[in-house]
């Protein structure tokens, strides 16, 4: 909402961090600290690629950097994900500005390699950006390169041509090793360049292998782990290692296999995904202990949730979330749900904590596992369109707090106590002897209750329904103490001659803040919402927050000569407020809807960011700034009582953007592969007799699954030539085919149609199946008259034609290599009729140099270039939308737009297709050549197409192409499309196009 004048009324803010410490011992060399306690202190400054070198070390409780203790606050995002390498700065500005201090990748190793030794690193695959722009932003990296990554991507990451290769995955098999062996050497050889253990960039942590449980009880899984450990080790990775349990196994614990002779490098890590309809679970210092205990099963490490959910996928059909799609995932999975799981996590000493999704992103292309649709918004704090939701509220309160409060990296069990109608927890810091406690109501209807605090305070608490609250006794404000305060810190800091200290709840509840003040001090109430008194050496303020936005309220005096500034705040002020350190001190900033950057160049603090609606702007920094400036322009300020900068004009919001209407379509139909005279000589031959699949062959008949041909993605199309046979008792014919989830079949005889089949939508049972198998069999009807049956014994050459949509592999999770089972057609019978039958076959041409394998698949048109915006289409035919078509088969549908975004404004644009849902057909979304998604009318749950700025040319032509395949059971579309507005905001970062050849 806009900031009002009264709110800007004061505000001061900074908190300079220490500068980072120098450890003694090697790069990453964590036995600096593990034999010694390292006292409760300042947060390491924020990295960058220095060209410094650096420690990383830890123990039970923590991170130890630099000397310095570190909570990791992570997010995790997938730059494949994210096919616009500009906006992957977008993203990670927004994670650092909403609290999170480290962000964790996946590497995908079928996205690097088309082809058995070529890896990509350019374009959209370019991994050294990623990690250059990250280290520019402030984040350390989590890097996760496999080789087996799961991540609801295409066989968990493999490469399609694996799936085709001798070796078993995941094992030692020595072929699989070779292959394993040359992804980790082209991978390595970027990471190892941006390690912040060398000040080559801000690598904090790596891992190998993922959530691998398949051979834990046998000698391959140690022996396999053993192997990826020294080859990262031998590639010249040298930060701490580590590996994600799949549950809370104790699985790949330290000293559970060979590390050659390296101790004190390896971490323990476990995922976590409880259902918000369960009791927030204790895997810590809280619960049963022990190897099935979680962080207790690795007692000399600290608590590493490497993957916590933040969300949750979706399957076809939407039933996991009641056809509600991701909007469904992020009512269930809210702020209140991240209250009351991470703060649990963090009761539970857990100080590494990853949420997977932060921000999802786009499985475009072929890139999605079957068990997911094109979108992987995941209900995540910031969507798909890049939009920071409303979950981000406890994400940006915790992060800050656990950066700028030293205390939290250092907590331990203290004494039970008891809150009626409440889960409590209660914790200390040793070294400072602050207590934190967090409540949490597992019941349906608010709790109001009792807690009392170990300095013998009655602290009356609210806790509303399913729902968490953490608050912090004897906590150091600066140079004063807090008491308690029935608001949760958000963080403290200093800035200039001041103390800042900022306390957030829920929009309305009141604020009881009581600080320890032996002498009166001098206290002024800036913000009419406040209210105060002190009596017997504590001071109180009361304040209800939300109302009037920010309230401040200023403590000078008494027994300190620096002021604290108090700040109080409900979730959508507190997502407002920013700290941001710069190399002469921290700037605190309120109002946008996001700070990007601040740099102070004399007195003047230079501040880009965005904003959404007209907002006003306050600013604090070190001594000596006068003047501010935003996004380049001078900004007319004055001073306010607490010494802060105020806009004395708000800022402008972002500008209408206006979206054309599509129109002006052209039609061409497809598919002449089905015709029986199409020349199909140039195709593979399909007449191998062995596989490496897990499919097995029928006995006596050739392999025709499309991965043994060298077609991994997308369409695939059979041509079978019947020779000197006569087919006029014929029956029917059996295809057996098998596919992803949703795959489909079309089949001609001679050119007509023989009919469709299509596997079944999940429901709550089969959500999690990769591969689906079906037979369809299709009635031929034989000649009637004697003439007839005459003529149709003269015919003695037949083709079969048969079009399959084989969706993705299925992933590998418990390594039984299911990624290898069959794609596309595995059998053909006929009743009726023996025919001898010669097989070609045709999928995806040459894979696209720009694109990657992943964008096409073996549609005609995609063979021919239909889908790229060079083609000449003049010649097709004009088509009005929406369409009601008959028949089987493909049909393609082009169309160009303008866009005019104004420039300095971050608009993100969607494609909406709607339609009757009992027709069936379903679409491939192409833009500017670009394979952005499936549509399936009958079955969704997914309308709406984000279309990535960059690929999106937001200033200029665009041309969009839509593959539409027909069943034939139903009428046929598109019915509506039309481009959506999904968000905007002006400022944003610069966004470079995405080009690729036209043809």
């Amino acid at each position: 909402m806009a900031l009002s004048r009264r709110t800007f009324s004061a505000l001061a803010g900074s908190a300079a961090l220490g500068f980072a410490l120098g450890g003694s011992g090697g790069p990453g060399a964590p036995s600096a600290y593990a034999a010694r306690s390292v006292p409760t202190g300042p947060a390491p400054a924020p990295p960058s690629a220095d060209g410094q070198r650096h420690t990383i070390g830890y123990d039970h409780h923590s991170l130890v950097v630099d000397g310095r203790r570190l909570v990791v606050w992570s997010g995790e995002m997938h730059p494949f994900r994210l096919p616009s390498p500009s906006l992957w700065r977008d993203v990670l500005e927004k994670m650092r500005a909403h609290g999170y201090n480290t962000v964790s990748i996946y590497a995908a190793w079928n996205y690097h390699s088309p082809a058995p030794g070529a890896y990509d690193f350019t374009g959209v695959r370019d991994l050294d950006l990623f990690l250059r722009t990250a280290a520019e932003t402030g984040l350390y990296v989590i890097v996760r390169p496999g080789p087996y990554i799961n991540a609801e991507v295409d066989a968990g990451g493999f490469p399609g041509w694996l799936t085709a290769t001798e070796g078993t995955a995941r094992t030692t098999d020595p072929t699989y090793l070779g292959h394993v062996d040359e992804w980790l050497t082209a991978v390595n050889r970027i990471v190892r360049r941006h390690q912040f253990t060398d000040g080559g960039g801000s690598v904090l942590l790596y891992q190998i292998e993922n959530e691998y449980d398949g051979h834990v009880t046998d000698p391959t899984g140690p022996a396999y782990m053993s192997h990826l450990y020294k080859k990262v080790r031998a590639d010249g990775i040298d930060v701490p290692l580590f590996h994600n349990d799949k549950g809370r196994n104790g699985y790949w614990v330290p000293g559970s296999f060979d590390t050659g002779g390296e101790k004190g490098k390896w971490l323990y890590g476990f995922d976590g995904y409880p259902s918000p309809s369960q009791t927030p679970p204790d895997w810590g210092d809280f619960g049963i202990g022990g190897l099935k205990g979680g962080a207790t099963a690795s007692p000399h490490t600290p608590g590493f949730v490497p993957e916590f959910g933040g969300g949750w996928f979706d399957p076809w059909g939407g039933v996991e979330f009641g056809g509600k799609g991701y909007a469904g995932s992020r009512l269930t999975r809210d702020a209140a749900y991240e209250r009351r799981f991470y703060l649990t996590n963090l009761a539970n000493g857990i100080t590494l904590h990853n949420v997977y999704m932060t921000y999802g992103g786009t499985s475009w292309g072929w890139l999605p596992a079957p068990v997911v649709y094109t979108s992987y918004d995941y209900g995540a704090a910031i969507d798909e369109a890049r939009n920071v939701t409303t979950k981000i509220a406890p994400m940006h309160q915790l992060g800050h707090l656990l950066q700028r409060v030293p205390d939290f990296a250092k907590l331990e069990r203290a004494a039970d106590v008891h809150v009626p109608g409440l889960k409590a927890y209660h914790l200390t810091n040793p070294d400072t002897g602050s207590h934190v406690y967090v409540l949490r109501n597992d019941g349906t209807t608010e709790v109001k209750s009792t807690l009392r605090t170990a300095a013998g305070d009655d602290v009356e608490v609210t806790v509303p329904a399913t729902d968490a609250r953490l608050l912090t006794t004897q906590l150091a404000l600066g140079e004063r103490t807090l008491r308690y305060c029935t608001a949760q810190p958000a963080f403290v800091l200093t800035a200039g001659r001041q103390d800042i200290a900022l306390f957030t709840g829920r929009y309305g509840e009141m604020a009881h803040l009581v600080l320890e003040s032996p002498s009166e001090p001098f206290v002024q109430r800036i913000d009419a919402e406040a209210a105060w008194v002190y009596d017997q050496d504590v001071l109180h303020v009361t304040v209800p927050l939300g109302v009037g936005g920010l309230t401040r309220v200023l403590v000078q005096r008494g027994d300190s000569d620096t002021p604290l500034l108090l700040l109080f705040a409900a979730d959508g002020t507190s997502m407002r407020l920013f700290p941001y350190d710069t190399p002469s001190g921290t700037v605190l900033v309120y109002g946008p809807t996001l700070l990007r950057h601040a740099r102070l160049r004399g007195d003047t603090v230079e501040l880009t960011g965005d904003t959404t609606v007209e907002t006003g702007l306050e600013v604090w920094g070190p001594r000596g700034i006068t003047s501010v400036t935003w996004n380049g322009q001078p900004v007319r300020t004055r001073v306010s009582l607490a010494g802060s900068l105020v806009s004395e004009i708000n800022l402008a919001g972002a500008p209408k953007v206006t979206l054309p209407v599509l129109d002006g379509w052209r039609r061409k139909t497809e598919n002449p592969e089905s015709a029986a005279g199409f020349d199909d000589a140039k195709w593979t031959v399909a007449d191998k007799k062995t596989t490496f699949s897990t499919t097995p062959v029928p006995k006596g008949r050739p392999v025709l699954f499309a991965d043994d041909y060298g077609f991994h993605y997308g369409d695939v199309w059979y041509r079978g030539r019947i020779e000197d046979d006569s087919l006029v008792d014929l029956e029917s014919v059996s295809l057996a085919y098998s596919t992803g989830t949703q795959g489909m079949l079309m089949a001609w005889l001679d050119g007509k149609p023989l009919g469709s089949h299509r596997m079944p939508v999940p429901d709550a049972k089969t959500v999690r199946q990769g591969s689906w198998t079906a037979t369809a069999e299709f009635p031929v009807t034989g000649p009637k008259t004697k003439k007839e049956r005459e003529k149709a014994e003269e015919k003695r050459s037949h083709v079969l034609s048969v079009l399959v949509r084989r969706m993705q592999h299925d992933m590998d999770g418990k390594s039984v290599d299911t990624q290898k089972a069959a794609r596309g057609l595995t059998t053909v019978t006929f009743k009726g009729a023996s025919p001898t039958v010669s097989w070609r076959i045709q999928g995806a041409g040459a894979p696209d140099p720009v694109r990657g394998p992943q964008n096409n698949g073996g549609l005609y048109g995609e063979r021919e270039g239909w889908h790229l915006p060079g083609l000449a289409d003049g010649a097709w035919e004009s088509a009005g939308l929406p369409r009601a078509d008959q028949g089987m088969g493909v049909t393609w549908y082009r169309t160009g737009f303008r866009l005019a975004v104004p420039d300095g404004v971050d608009a993100s644009v969607g494609l909406v297709l709607e339609d009757d849902p009992a027709r069936a057909y379903r679409v491939q979304i192409f833009l500017n050549g670009w394979n952005l998604g499936q549509y399936i009318n009958d079955v969704g749950p997914q309308h709406s197409f984000v279309l990535p700025n960059g690929i999106l040319r937001t200033r200029g032509a665009n041309t969009l192409a839509l593959a539409v395949l027909g069943d034939g059971t139903t009428e046929i579309g598109p019915g509506s499309v039309r481009l959506e507005l999904l968000g905007s905001a002006a400022g944003g970062v610069r966004v470079d196009s995405v080009d690729s050849p036209g043809r």
